[in-house]
């Protein structure tokens, strides 16, 4: 008899961890982590002495990929994901301690506005540049966009003959 509370405790304790597993909020917090992680890793592998470094002229450099990026994650987070009007200020870091220090605020901004959306916003039609999306495109989009830019960077490093961290996917 003692065994069917811990039974009920363990069966309540799996499928809550199944249920966060499946839930899009959840599952996008875990890989933006992650995600932050490793750009960070590699905005830190580049000497600063080469943050101006581009391939080409046309091409963006190190640092301006960087600074594209936290753009990117605080228009689309604070567009799409924040019910008040309190937007970020507009910065312009110089040194790459400041990049990396609005970087990672960036991030953990996007960070706690996405732990206010529950699942069911997700499916939320919204007007986009591109036409409408939901949110849980927008969301995807996020990811995506850091992914794009950081593998660039990632042939920025090669091309300096800078190891890049290790891939950390998840």
């Amino acid at each position: 008899m003692k065994k069917t509370p811990i039974l009920i405790l363990f069966i309540l304790m799996v499928n809550s961890n199944l249920i966060a597993q499946n839930d899009g909020v959840s599952a996008f917090l875990l890989k933006w982590e992650n995600s932050k992680n490793y750009l960070l890793e590699i905005a830190e592998a580049m000497p600063e002495a080469n943050y101006n470094f581009k391939p080409t002229e046309r091409q963006m450099s190190f640092k301006e990929q960087l600074l594209h990026i936290r753009q990117n994650m605080v228009w689309l987070s604070e567009t799409y994901f924040m019910e008040n009007d309190e937007k970020s200020k507009k910065i312009e870091p110089n040194t790459k301690e400041e990049i990396l220090t609005h970087l990672t605020a960036s991030f953990n901004r996007v960070s706690e506005i996405i732990k206010t959306i529950y699942n069911e916003d997700l499916s939320v039609e919204v007007e986009f540049f591109a036409g409408p999306k939901s949110k849980l495109q927008i969301l995807n989009l996020l990811q995506d966009h850091v992914t794009h830019h950081r593998g660039q960077l990632i042939v920025y490093l090669n091309l300096n003959n800078i190891q890049p961290p290790k891939y950390s996917g998840w």
